[in-house]
């Protein structure tokens, strides 16, 4: 049974949350030690927005990762095969997907899962990353809305 966890989607790579969780969730799938309950949402939701984002197809991106390529390697590829955002876009970007679930469409999802996973009374879960982090065993940083 698969048991590792991604990094955070926190987690960054030249500015840009959320892409080195996609790249390691990549990395443990293809080594068949994905956490089995990550394998459902591969390259959907957080995933898919990434890629369009990067302007990549996220089945190449799969299939130049494998299991070997590190973080950068990936981020590499991703400027071979897709666009380098710029520092503003990036900061957009992250700015963007640290805050889903806070008072936007995407906040109906965040209270149905905390209500699943035992957490509607955690206040410190604002966010789907707070949501992530909580879920998956790590601490969630206090909330900065600006």
């Amino acid at each position: 049974m698969s048991t590792k966890t991604p990094v955070s989607p926190r987690d960054s790579q030249h500015g840009l949350v959320y892409f080195p969780r996609m790249v390691d969730k990549i990395r443990l799938h293809a080594a068949g030690e994905l956490a089995e309950d990550c394998i459902p949402n591969l390259g959907k939701g957080f995933d898919d927005r990434c890629c369009k984002f990067l302007e990549i197809d996220y089945a190449g991106l799969v299939s130049a990762v494998g299991s070997t390529l590190s973080t950068e390697e990936a981020w590499n590829w991703v400027i071979q095969h897709g666009k380098a955002p710029s520092e503003e876009q990036i900061e957009v970007w992250s700015s963007f997907m640290s805050k889903r679930g806070w008072r936007d469409e995407v906040n109906e999802i965040l209270i149905r899962r905390k209500k699943e996973s035992g957490f509607e009374d955690r206040d410190d879960i604002k966010t789907m990353f707070d949501y992530i982090d909580a879920d998956e065993g790590r601490p969630v940083p206090p909330f900065m809305a600006s």
